[in-house]
């Protein structure tokens, strides 16, 4: 989940305006709003502060992904088979030599 997700449900939860949080938070609503959209990335001490403020806590922890979740040998099938559409899309656009273009010269001082 992202951190505006998180700043956004925290909020939300708690049933504060973004102008609440801010005041709770001791920042503005404009940077609450700027979180909540993505558009500023909070540093994990921010974002503790204000999951705090709404009543949450942040926990970070670590978990092993499962095999199935990192499979590169299926990515790497993919983008091969999407290489291979592309390439025979151009082979079926039909070609035409027109000998009859003429290009104009450019001449410069």
């Amino acid at each position: 989940m992202t951190p505006a997700a998180l700043i956004a449900r925290a909020r939300r939860r708690a049933g504060y305006t973004q102008a609440q949080l801010a005041s709770r938070a001791g920042t503005s609503q404009p940077v609450i709003s700027a979180y909540e959209h993505g558009k500023r990335d909070p540093t994990v001490s921010t974002l503790r502060r204000l999951l705090a403020a709404a009543g949450a806590q942040l926990e970070l922890r670590t978990a092993s992904l499962a095999a199935t979740e990192v499979d590169e040998p299926a990515i790497a099938r993919d983008h091969a088979a999407g290489l291979v559409d592309v390439l025979l899309l151009g082979d079926a656009i039909p070609f035409r030599r027109r000998g009859d273009l003429t290009f104009p010269r450019i001449f410069s001082s």
